[in-house]
């Protein structure tokens, strides 16, 4: 596969993701919260389990004790971003939480500080201060202009930043990240099922006109677009990849527009431009430094 194919599945991956924001939204007029993640994720577990049977037969490292109890952790991750952004999506818009989400980029090498100790790059901070400009710009100026739903999605974002932390060394110790998704999804689906079998109504109807949403975000958001970003980030560079990746955050803005009729003043674009700034700096800074400090 040539760099620019890798480039354009990385596209399509962030464009499905974007249309995922969409699906989210929509869905809360027929089926409550807690019920579309679990069963999104529920359908997303069946999804990838084929896959983790053939990764299964080309495993070198053996499933321990640790490993379990770090996918059920990021399990509960996943869970904690998932709840968020989906209750977030009912009181924000399409535009706002998909740019408020895309801010877990600027958030992982934070977080990373906790887990692994590891100092992060000097330009998170300059990014970090960008991305709160960016978020106070999308307000309009007005901080009380931000509702609820912005809010949680900036804890969102934080949870996301918390599993992709705990997923990458992770994955790094097991070598089976379709395992590491399957097991992910599979806690997130029985945690919201649960609360939602405990306080949310349900019907067959609810369901059936949620069916649509259900599916595309469970199969295509949660295992096609999976798929599409393992095998574009093996054919191109780390920098590109974080380029094409960051576009969901663009799609589910113009998807928000077309498909919803979502519009926002001059100053908030403005603030999206620095959000999604931030975002690319914060992959784009630190790998120029790597390819300098190589030796010809």
């Amino acid at each position: 596969m040539t760099r620019v194919q890798a480039n354009l599945l990385l596209l399509l991956a962030a464009a499905i993701w974007g249309g995922g924001f969409v699906a989210q939204s929509t869905a809360m007029k027929a089926i409550g919260p807690f019920w579309f993640i679990g069963l999104r994720f529920g359908v997303a577990t069946v999804a990838v389990l084929p896959f983790v049977l053939l990764e299964a037969r080309k495993a070198r490292v053996k499933t321990t004790r640790r490993h379990l109890g770090l996918y059920i952790l990021i399990g509960f991750a996943l869970f904690g971003g998932a709840l968020t952004q989906q209750i977030g999506l009912q009181t924000t818009t399409v535009t706002n939480s998909s740019f408020i989400t895309g801010l877990y980029v600027v958030f992982v090498p934070l977080i990373a500080v906790a887990f692994v100790r590891r100092p992060p790059h000097w330009i998170i901070w300059p990014a970090a201060v960008t991305a709160v400009a960016g978020i106070y710009m999308l307000s309009g100026g007005q901080l009380s202009a931000l509702t609820m739903g912005d809010g949680l999605t900036v804890i969102c974002a934080a949870f996301w930043a918390i599993q992709i932390t705990l997923a990458g060394t992770t994955v790094s110790e097991t070598e089976r990240p379709l395992m590491l998704s399957a097991a992910q999804f599979g806690v997130t689906a029985v945690c919201a099922l649960v609360v939602a079998a405990t306080i949310e109504p349900i019907s067959v109807e609810a369901v059936t006109d949620a069916a649509p949403e259900i599916l595309y975000v469970g199969i295509f958001s949660s295992g096609v677009a999976f798929v599409l970003q393992v095998i574009g980030q093996r054919y191109t560079t780390p920098s590109q990849a974080a380029i094409f990746l960051s576009s969901e955050a663009l799609f589910g803005s113009a998807l928000g527009a077309l498909l919803l009729g979502e519009t926002m003043p001059r100053l908030g674009y403005a603030g999206c431009a620095l959000m999604f700034t931030a975002m690319l700096v914060v992959e784009l800074v630190p790998e120029l430094g790597k390819r300098r400090s190589q030796p010809a």
